[in-house]
């Protein structure tokens, strides 16, 4: 694996009313069944930042550490990047209780919720930032959790020397099949590790057809079984759990996307902009390299553009 990553090629291109405008460069990748590479475009084999699409691992991390939670809500909540609805938040709370914590244990930032019309509720109420509002709520409360069942402390919890911070590297390191190329700091706070989209895909296929039973399994399950609590009412991956049968999708920060389905293949998307809007529209055209469709993504193919209140051209893949 290369130690820079070297940027994208182009993959989605904007237009307004007939005229090129801009263009969405990035990276993707497309796995078979088999974890063997059908298609790719940009730089797929270098390190980038997964963002929140590195949730799902984390939370075999936390389980193998002794996580006391079962029920596919709970662990879809921890894996979660959520939109700050009223059942995301009723959730995270009643995980910081199980531990007898309420809400300044967390050592996620204050912040309004992502989903729009949460935060707009937010708002017009007069309220303001919260760490339960933030969207990594779920995944800190199951850390601090975790560190309760352990017996670690739950001071320094985020840090990357942290006990519990170790046992997510190596989860992260074991499915992406990749020694992390580097450690940031996520917006949450807590520790992002690098790998390239081929390692980033190819962990979603091993969940996604990890044994029943299994830990893996289990966090894939949940987050399928569960898709509004990952995301929300609105979010895309919510949305792609929905409409796709059996498919596991999480998004992550700065464009990522990352998919896994059973008996077809996997794919990690990364817009090099960070252009949530460019994201959709080559995810579907690289599920439909593996001969994945539904409504879903016909809806999602294309994002319109507007001009007058009305659409006058569309962000589309180029790739």
């Amino acid at each position: 694996m290369g130690k820079t990553y070297e940027g994208g090629a182009p993959l989605a291109e904007v237009v307004r009313s007939g005229f090129v405008e801009g263009v969405h460069r990035g990276s993707v990748v497309v796995l078979d069944a088999a974890g063997a590479p059908v298609a790719a475009a940009g730089d797929v084999t270098s390190p980038v930042f997964p963002r929140s699409a590195s949730k799902p691992m984390q939370t075999i991390g936390m389980l193998r550490a002794g996580l006391p939670l079962t029920d596919p809500a709970d662990l879809a909540l921890v894996s979660a990047s959520h939109a700050g609805e009223d059942f995301h938040l009723a959730g995270v709370h009643a995980l910081l209780a199980r531990a007898g914590l309420d809400a300044s244990a967390l050592h996620c930032p204050p912040d309004l919720p992502v989903g729009a019309a949460a935060r707009e509720a937010v708002l017009r109420a007069g309220g303001g930032p919260t760490r339960v509002q933030m969207n990594c709520s779920g995944k800190h409360s199951g850390m601090l959790l975790t560190c309760e069942a352990a017996g670690w402390p739950l001071d320094g919890y985020w840090r990357p020397e942290h006990p519990l911070q170790q046992g997510l590297r190596a989860a992260v390191e074991e499915f992406t099949g990749e020694p992390a190329a580097a450690v940031g700091v996520d917006g949450c706070g807590a520790p992002v590790l690098a790998v390239s989209l081929t390692g980033l895909a190819g962990a979603y296929l091993r969940l996604v057809d990890a044994e029943p039973g299994s830990v893996p399994r289990a966090v894939a399950d949940a987050m399928r079984a569960h898709p509004e609590i990952v995301g929300g009412t609105r979010a895309d991956d919510t949305r792609l759990m929905r409409g796709v049968p059996g498919l596991l999708a999480k998004v992550g920060a700065e464009g990522v996307i990352a998919v896994g389905l059973p008996g077809v293949g996997a794919v990690a998307v990364k817009i090099d902009d960070g252009a949530d809007r460019a994201r959709m529209p080559v995810l579907v055209s690289a599920l439909r390299r593996l001969g994945v469709d539904a409504p879903v993504l016909t809806e999602y193919a294309e994002v319109p553009l507007f001009g007058g209140g009305v659409p006058v051209g569309a962000v589309r893949p180029l790739w």
